[in-house]
C-alpha cells in the first residue's frame, strides 16, 4: 500500500497529493468531489485531453490560461470557435499548443451542444455511468475500468475525440463520480459526505458540485 501524506494538519491523505505544492488545495477542495455543472465536466473533459502524454503538474499550472484562451469553458461559446480562433491558440504560449487537442476541444463543444440537446445537460448524461460503490475497485488501483470504458466508448460514438478510456476514467475519479481518495484519506469522508444517494439521479446531478 501506498504510504499515505501527512498534510499541514498532520491528517493523512492520498499519496499523490504531496507529490507537488500545489496538488494539495487541488486535492482537498476539488479532486473526488461531486460536479454536477456542465460548465466544469467540459472543462475537466477538455483539461483531461490536453494532459493526454502529459502530467496533472503542468495542467493544472496552465489552466487559467486556459480558461482565458477557451471562454472559461462555456460551450456554446467554445462551439462557434473557427479557424482563426485554432491559428489564435497555436499561438499562444500560455496553454499547450497542439493542433489535435485544441481542434478536438472545438469539436468536443460541438458535441456538448447535441448531447445537452437530447439529454437535458452534459451531467445527466455522464452521470448515467456512475458505477455502483459495490462495483469499485479498492481506491487508486486502476487506471481505467469497465464504467470508464463504456462511457469512453460512448463519448467517441457521438464523435468526441480526445476521450479514451484512461482519460475518461480520471475525469471520473476528478468530477466525483467514482470517490477513488485513499481508504485513510482524511478527505475520503468529506467527499463521501456531500453525494446523494445516487449522483446519476438526474435531480441529484442538477445539484451536485453547488458547494465546490
Amino acid at each position: 500500500m501506498t504510504t499515505p501524506f501527512l498534510g499541514p494538519d498532520g491528517a493523512p491523505r492520498c499519496a499523490w497529493s504531496g507529490t507537488a505544492p500545489e496538488f494539495l488545495a487541488y486535492h482537498d477542495t476539488e479532486w473526488g468531489f461531486p460536479v454536477g455543472d456542465d460548465q466544469r465536466l467540459f472543462e475537466k473533459l477538455s483539461l483531461e485531453g490536453f494532459q493526454s502524454g502529459l502530467s496533472w503538474r503542468t495542467i493544472l499550472a496552465k489552466r487559467e490560461n486556459f480558461r482565458s484562451a477557451f471562454a472559461a469553458f462555456e460551450i456554446p461559446a467554445v462551439a462557434r470557435f473557427d479557424q482563426y480562433d485554432v491559428e489564435r491558440l497555436l499561438g499562444d504560449a500560455g496553454i499547450v499548443r497542439h493542433r489535435g487537442k485544441i481542434e478536438a476541444v472545438i469539436n468536443n463543444a460541438r458535441r456538448a451542444e447535441e448531447l445537452v440537446e437530447r439529454e437535458g445537460s452534459l451531467a445527466a448524461f455522464v452521470w448515467r455511468f456512475e458505477p455502483d460503490a459495490a462495483d469499485l475497485a479498492e481506491p487508486q488501483t486502476m487506471s481505467t475500468s469497465p464504467a470508464s470504458v463504456a462511457l469512453s466508448k460512448d463519448l467517441k460514438k457521438r464523435g468526441w475525440k480526445f476521450v479514451g478510456p484512461t482519460t475518461v476514467f480520471a475525469f471520473m475519479q476528478a468530477m466525483g463520480l467514482i470517490n477513488d481518495h485513499a481508504r485513510d484519506c482524511t478527505i475520503r469522508p468529506e467527499a463521501q459526505r456531500i453525494r446523494p444517494p445516487r449522483m446519476s439521479n438526474p435531480r441529484a446531478g442538477c445539484r451536485a458540485g453547488a458547494r465546490r
